[in-house]
């Protein structure tokens, strides 16, 4: 019997099986590109003969957005390289947006506690010679929680009825130019509002500079804001929630009240607050209306009154150390009046959120 012997056929490779997984960079690489672009950045600057950190820091920032983008691509391809080039640019423009304003709390706050402390809040500069030392803002401060309160008093109410009409009752020509006349208010500058409270109240009605004046003014720069923030907010509320109310028999204005309204406190709440601290730190309304007063005056409705931001214009034209130390103080305390504001704001709106 014959045995057939057969040859082996050659044996063709089979592909390699494709992989979903691209070759990825380790999670220090942001870090390590970030701290290789600032020594590039150091020694570019230094080589070149930069002075100015500012520079340093600009170099810096361009080199690890394009260090993020080449090495990105040469390691994990295209796509991937364009969501690090967009992550890159979030992170810088952040950085560079926070930059300068944490060096201007912390200006403030190395230059203000010089003379801050228990006797600058209680005392006044009333018989204080400018180039001495000593001194407070008590009469300052007394002038600018009344007038930011009474502002508040007048434009809060005024704002929130007119966005409860804009976004529950409004349709047709009124409400059209209703909204062209907030969006212009929106605009105006705060110099404006002080020109049209002086020539009205104080020219025409011969009526004199008071806190009062003032707070007219500021309650002028934040209606509109409190009008946009409030409509915002009222506009979150979910149409369901108005219609369940309605289906029940229960009025319009009543469900705005024990409905909209309760619903949309927290946003409303934080709205007011931000308009307080927008107009806490004008200075111009102040210097046409208030007319300053180195004394106490705790009555907002007759003579002049003082406020923090005055107090600061008044003590940095001065132009001398004692006067600058006063105004850095002033700056900090006026910084620390807004901050508490939105804390407050915060918790009312935690507070009176709806419960679920």
């Amino acid at each position: 019997m014959t045995e057939t012997i057969v040859a082996d056929a050659p044996v063709t490779p089979e592909p390699p099986t494709p992989t979903l997984r691209q070759p990825r960079l380790p999670r220090w690489a942001p870090l390590g590109l970030a701290a290789g672009s600032v020594l590039l950045g150091v020694g570019i600057g230094a080589v070149a003969g930069l002075e100015s950190r500012i520079q340093w820091g600009l170099i810096a920032a361009l080199l690890y957005i394009v260090l993020t983008a080449v090495v990105g691509g040469a390691v994990e391809g295209k796509r991937q390289a364009k969501d690090r080039l967009a992550t890159s640019l979030i992170w810088v423009s952040f950085i560079l947006a926070v930059i300068p304003l944490a060096s201007l709390i912390w200006e403030t706050i190395a230059r203000g506690v010089k003379v801050l402390d228990g006797f600058f809040l209680t005392h006044s500069m009333n018989g204080v010679i400018t180039m001495d030392e000593g001194g407070g803002i008590y009469h300052a401060l007394i002038g600018t929680l009344e007038q930011v309160a009474i502002a508040t008093l007048i434009a809060a109410p005024i704002g929130l009825l007119t966005a409860i009409y804009l976004v529950e009752y409004g349709t047709g020509k009124l409400s059209k130019a209703v909204t062209f006349f907030v969006d212009v208010m929106t605009g105006v500058p705060s110099i404006v509002a002080g020109l049209f409270v002086l020539s009205f109240w104080i020219i025409i009605l011969d009526f004199g500079y008071s806190g009062f004046a003032g707070a007219m003014a500021l309650a002028i720069l934040m209606m509109p804001i409190v009008v946009r923030s409030t409509e915002e907010m009222l506009k979150l509320v979910p149409n369901e929630l108005r219609e369940a109310s309605l289906a029940l028999g229960v009025p319009k204005w009543k469900t705005i009240l024990k409905v909209v309204l309760p619903t949309a406190v927290g946003g409303i709440t934080t709205g007011i607050m931000l308009a307080v601290a927008r107009v806490a730190g004008e200075s111009a309304p102040i210097l046409l209306l208030v007319f300053g007063s180195a004394q106490i005056n705790a009555n907002p409705f007759e003579g002049a009154q003082s406020s923090l931001p005055y107090y600061i214009y008044e003590q940095w034209a001065n132009g001398n150390a004692p006067s600058y130390d006063r105004a850095w103080a002033a700056a900090l305390v006026l910084i620390a009046f807004v901050m508490i504001l939105n804390l407050v704001a915060r918790g009312i709106a935690r507070w009176k959120a709806p419960k679920h």
